[in-house]
């Protein structure tokens, strides 16, 4: 064969020059050369960390339409206004307290984000209407009826955008504005009306929308935006003085040396504060605009309305209960079948178990460290001290010596570990997921750590027994929840890990990862660690997506499995002693908890885990401060 023949020419699919031209307009309308965009059959995000800005858009079908084409079109629009118009750490700054108070501040601040390119771009502008028609479409906004239901930030939010473009709701979510309408305007009319001077500036307009929470009588008492923003301004003045009288300093001292030093730190130290504000970024576009800790576009935000702004309280209910089960992983398959699932979990994932190895050690040996033998001493009371005898011959008036042991932090400590089992885990994030837990629960029952590992599914796709009620009683509306749950109990936390082991590998039988409803998960794992007579307890929940039920969703408002989840956050993080913390793989689920990392991989999660857990076993175990306490937002960050 004659080797001058040229190779066969690759052929090209028809979706790949219209995905350059997406990623090439997003760059150029970010003003992000750097920014990488790719293309998967999942949700869209856009992760920021450090100098890494990534942008993950929905792969097109084979054959796809203009109105495929002007939805994500209007994604990719709606991240790149984001990523050229919007302050991540201003934003963070000014961010109020209350859930409530942030969902509209967040959502709100989006719109403004949105409504900027709107008018500075007709073909922007058409493209976020087709999102935002898609997004409240597949959120079936349009059958809300009632006030309690409708999301009173999508409301705002959709009227700021109607002040700042004078463009009108989208259809299908013209009720819910409708809804709220007589409502907001009645009492901030007049604060809608003079947001649009304050469009191009952040600062300005973050407080023009502080000013609107407080005539909707949903701002928390204590510091106003600007003694927070000077706060925050004048702290930051302090370092850098600091900093310079330190580098001055050092340069008098150290001469040529010192200088060539410190010109090597200097990047370091700025890449640590560029850290340190978009760590809080990562995350996806779904249903909030906090885009300051987390970021994707196309579907709807829906957070918890205010208290006192909605009427009527949201009550979740199941429409039956006759169908759940709570079950031991032991009992869900034969003894041998489980041990072949172990030994396939423990093949898969070979190389990954040393990494989390060495990771678990790290946190074995941090907590180990605080496990030294420590002591008090010149006490009144406790062991003599023989070390103080020799003051006491010298001079008889002086008094006894005693010194006491102290204690561990983390002593007396339980920590449940709540794994989602749904079908969007299935493959290597439900493997990652199920070693981690394995390694992690070995390491900490070194350490005298009692560990509870839980998952979470349904018994059926889109509905089982409990919807066959449903229909033989007649279809009545609301019916609630209309899926049956399944509890898995992989081990308890009495149970030794080496009894419990092979049940983990229960996570990798086909069929059993269906349909999560995370909400009735977390009360049910919440209620399982109030039980323990544990001085301490910490429940860490791992998950890739908001609480999805098919069945559930088709007779219900869109929102209202994760009106639930939130309900049920709010109630542990303000009103338990327990401390919640959670892990979203490829998810942002800062937008949900408090206390909480997301992560771009699955690979990277054992190091989220470790790092989680060692800051929070390095911190005092004080008495968590419930209604009244202002909230501390932690920013997430992950451990590569």
């Amino acid at each position: 064969m004659s080797s001058n023949q040229k190779p066969p020419t690759k052929i090209e699919s028809p979706q790949e020059p219209f995905k350059r031209a997406v990623a090439s307009c997003m760059r150029a309308l970010a003003g992000a050369p750097q920014l990488e965009v790719t293309y998967a059959p999942e949700k869209p995000s856009l992760i920021q960390s450090g100098a890494v800005v990534r942008a993950r858009l929905p792969d097109l079908p084979r054959k796809f339409d203009k109105r495929e084409v002007a939805v994500l079109r209007g994604q990719a629009d709606a991240m790149a206004l984001r990523l050229a118009c919007h302050d991540n750490e201003l934003h963070r700054r000014l961010m109020p307290q209350s859930s409530s108070a942030r969902a509209v501040f967040d959502a709100v601040e989006q719109a403004r984000v949105e409504a900027i390119g709107s008018r500075r771009m007709a073909g922007v502008s058409a493209n976020l209407n087709a999102m935002l028609e898609e997004r409240f479409q597949r959120g079936r906004y349009a059958e809300i009826t009632n006030q309690a239901d409708a999301p009173i930030e999508e409301a705002l939010a959709l009227m700021v955008r109607e002040r700042l473009t004078g463009l009108k709701p989208p259809k299908q979510a013209q009720t819910i504005v409708d809804l709220w309408r007589p409502f907001v305007e009645g009492k901030a009319g007049a604060d809608l009306d003079k947001l649009g001077d304050t469009i191009e500036d952040q600062r300005a307009f973050a407080h023009s929308i502080h000013k609107l929470l407080t005539s909707l009588d949903m701002a928390e008492e204590g510091q106003s935006p600007d003694e927070m923003d000077e706060e925050d301004s004048n702290e930051q003045e302090q370092d850098a003085n600091q900093e310079n009288m330190s580098q001055e300093s050092s340069d008098e001292t150290m001469g040529d040396i010192g200088q060539q030093q410190q010109s090597d730190a200097q990047p370091q130290s700025m890449e640590e504060g560029e850290f340190e504000e978009t760590e809080a970024q990562t995350g996806d576009f779904e249903e909030e605009s906090d885009y300051s800790e987390a970021e994707e576009a196309g579907d709807p935000r829906r957070p918890p309305t205010s208290q006192r702004a909605e009427p009527k309280g949201f009550e979740y209910k199941p429409f039956t209960r006759r169908y759940d089960e709570t079950i031991a992983a032991e009992d869900l398959c034969e003894a041998e079948e489980l041990e072949r699932l172990r030994a396939y979990l423990d093949k898969q994932l070979q190389n990954l178990s040393s990494v989390v190895a060495r990771l678990a050690n790290r946190l074995q040996r941090r907590l180990m460290a605080q496990q030294n033998r420590s002591w008090e001493f010149d006490l009144e009371e406790g062991m003599l001290d023989p070390a103080r005898l020799p003051r006491v011959i010298i001079d008889p008036q002086q008094p006894l010596s005693f010194k006491q042991e102290k204690d561990t932090d983390f002593r007396d400590t339980v920590v449940t570990l709540l794994l989602d089992n749904s079908g969007s885990m299935r493959g290597r994030p439900i493997t990652v997921a199920a070693t981690c837990a394995d390694i992690l629960a070995r390491t900490l029952e070194r350490c005298g750590v009692k560990v509870e590992i839980l998952g979470f599914t349904t018994r059926a796709w889109k509905g089982g027994q409990s919807r066959e009620a449903w229909l033989h009683a007649g279809k009545p509306p609301m019916p609630g929840r209309l899926n049956d749950l399944r509890h898995i109990i992989y081990k308890s936390a009495d149970a030794p890990w080496r009894r419990a082991r092979k049940n983990l590998g229960l996570m990798m039988r086909e069929g059993l990862l269906k349909e999560n409803i995370d909400g009735e998960a977390l009360d049910w794992a919440h209620k399982r660690l109030l039980a323990r007579p544990e001085q301490r307890k910490i429940l860490m929940m791992i998950s890739d997506g908001a609480p999805v039920d098919d069945s559930t969703l088709s007779v219900n408002p869109g929102n209202f499995l994760e009106k639930h989840l939130r309900q049920m956050i709010e109630e542990i993080e303000t009103r338990s002693p327990v401390e919640l913390i959670a892990i979203g793989i490829g998810h942002d689920v800062t937008r949900y908890y408090r206390r909480a990392v997301t992560i771009v991989d699955a690979e990277e999660l054992g190091g989220a885990m470790t790092e989680k857990l060692a800051e929070l076993f390095s911190e005092k175990a004080e008495p968590k401060k419930f209604a009244s306490s202002p909230r501390k937002m932690l920013v997430p960050s992950s451990l590569h």
